[in-house]
């Protein structure tokens, strides 16, 4: 079931609780021109996450076994930071899909929100996250291994260890972000989202290219994947 938890409540969204939405700041037609579209965006975020989040939770559910689906969706409200969103999980297991005002703010439409929403979940049902953690120290032992019987010293090896533990954590980074935005694509259509409107967000973020241990592929694959996702979804 969801919860959206928000550090200073200006939304509390829970499976057994009301909507509450803050309320319109005073004067005119309800606050200032900045208010009235802080409001605006709260508002769709709120109706984005009731429609994806059960529809990530039934993916969830139907592609996984013994997986906790019950995400948590929470808001980081600091000012000044860099629009992100990001999959985690608490101490629990729980999934946690993470979002800050800035991303909120930023997206244009209703579909690029559900779009990453579906992105994010998609991260926690492919079970990316372990994934990585076992790359991670594959690679750590790999390279200390590697070190010590050269006859490195203890620091050199501790710095093996490290270099190794990045490099195993970034060797599928690009492949899981594909199946991630492809999954995510599955998710947002089925929540009754556009896709392709939702991916219309790559055009306007710098392009990683193809780069050696990048984190993400080029934008174009993304938006290929993205495209080739849907027209599969339409033929059915």
């Amino acid at each position: 079931m969801p919860r959206l938890l928000l550090p200073l409540l200006l939304l509390l969204l829970t499976a057994c609780a009301p909507l509450t939405l803050p309320a319109p700041a005073p004067g005119a037609a309800g606050g200032s021109e900045a208010q009235i579209r802080a409001n605006r965006a709260a508002r769709q975020f709120v109706e984005v996450v009731q429609a994806v989040e059960p529809v990530a939770e039934r993916e969830c559910r139907a592609r996984t076994s013994g997986l906790n689906c019950d995400f948590t969706i929470v808001v980081d409200d600091r000012p000044d930071q860099a629009p992100n969103a990001f999959q985690t999980e608490d101490r629990y297991g729980r999934p946690v899909i993470a979002f800050n005002i800035a991303l909120i703010n930023s997206v244009r439409n209703a579909d690029e929100l559900a779009f990453i929403m579906g992105h994010e979940a998609a991260h926690h049902i492919l079970d990316h996250l372990a994934k990585t953690r076992e790359s991670a120290t594959l690679g750590a032992v790999v390279f200390a291994g590697i070190a010590a019987i050269s006859g490195a010293e203890e620091e050199a090896v501790r710095n093996a260890e490290q270099l190794g533990a990045a490099v195993g954590a970034r060797t599928y980074s690009k492949q899981f972000e594909l199946e991630a935005d492809q999954l995510g694509t599955v998710v947002a259509f089925r929540a009754g989202y556009d896709p392709l409107l939702g991916s219309a967000f790559f055009a306007r973020i710098p392009d990683p290219g193809n780069r050696f241990l990048g984190s993400h592929p080029p934008n174009e694959a993304r938006a290929r994947i993205v495209r080739e996702t849907v027209a599969g979804l339409q033929a059915r």
